[in-house]
């Protein structure tokens, strides 16, 4: 199922490392990039290496979170390095997040050579510009989102500048057959309300959860991603009596209309709910 926290832990920080695969997070992104300063970079490369490898001694432990890596900017010699190292390392991780993402061809030669599920991440106007040839640039990748940072930062504006971004790259995973795209991290580490409600209006406008850069924000983020109840019960009721139905569009109890585009939402709204409510992983309760 699409994760609902992606939780990002320095490279060069194996303690945390640790903690984070032992989290309740539904994926962990073991960070070369921005979290690691560039004196540390070799020593983050090892420990990543270190916990992918025993990521795959644990063999069939369907209780381990699935671990990723952001790597530094392919164009970058530290993004060389990066991919070189993934290239052969022993054992792959589930995924590789590319930031800075703006070059489709750029994004299939990583792909190509790492051989995982790629994860573009757009940062830049120019990668906002680009996000439906970057979602649909090769078969590996599996989902784009923004960096609303670095993009800010580009964009030399926030607030409601982001709004178009955030719609762009909502249309073009959608377009390209990926999963709705998680949203930003929320930087205000200690403010979890004003994480939930952000959460809440974000699931609203076509995101599905959240990076995350503390423990303390996964459970709102993953309560955050439930549907709205109302919405989950008037999706069972429908669905439940669609079987009672033959007709291609009907005018339903409540007198809404109800045709094949709304019974396509009411069936994602309860896979939604489904993925979103699924239990604690067993072993990181």
């Amino acid at each position: 199922m699409t994760p609902r926290s992606w939780l990002y832990v320095p490279g060069d920080r194996p303690d945390r490392i640790g903690k984070a695969l032992a989290s309740d997070a539904d994926a962990v992104v073991l960070d070369l990039e921005d979290a690691v300063a560039p004196a540390a970079k070799p020593d983050a490369r090892r420990n990543v290496l270190d916990a992918l490898a025993a990521a795959k001694d644990a063999g069939k432990d369907t209780g381990r979170t699935p671990a990723y890596v952001r790597i530094n900017p392919p164009a970058t010699a530290e993004g060389a390095d990066d991919i070189a190292l993934l290239a052969t390392a022993p054992a792959a991780p589930a995924g590789v997040r590319v930031p800075k993402c703006e070059d489709p061809g750029e994004l299939r030669r990583v792909a190509d050579t790492l051989g995982v599920p790629v994860f573009p991440i757009l940062e830049s106007a120019l990668g906002v510009e680009n996000a439906l040839l970057l979602a649909t640039a090769h078969p590996l990748v599996a989902g784009i989102s923004l960096g609303e940072a670095d993009l800010a930062a580009d964009l030399r504006a926030g607030g409601e500048a982001l709004a178009w971004p955030r719609s762009r790259v909502v249309v073009a995973a959608r377009a390209a057959g990926l999963p709705s795209p998680p949203q930003s991290v929320w930087t205000a580490v200690r403010d979890l309300d004003g994480l939930r409600a952000d959460t809440v209006a974000g699931r609203r406008a076509g995101f599905f959860g959240r990076s995350v850069i503390h423990p303390a924000q996964i459970p709102v983020v993953h309560e955050a991603s439930v549907p709205d109840p109302d919405d989950v019960a008037w999706a069972r009721d429908l669905m439940s009596r669609l079987a009672e139905r033959g007709d291609a569009a009907w005018i339903d109890s409540s007198g809404r209309f109800v045709d094949k585009a709304v019974v396509e939402r009411a069936a994602w709204l309860l896979e939604a709910a489904e993925s979103a409510a699924r239990p604690v992983k067993e072993g990181h309760k």
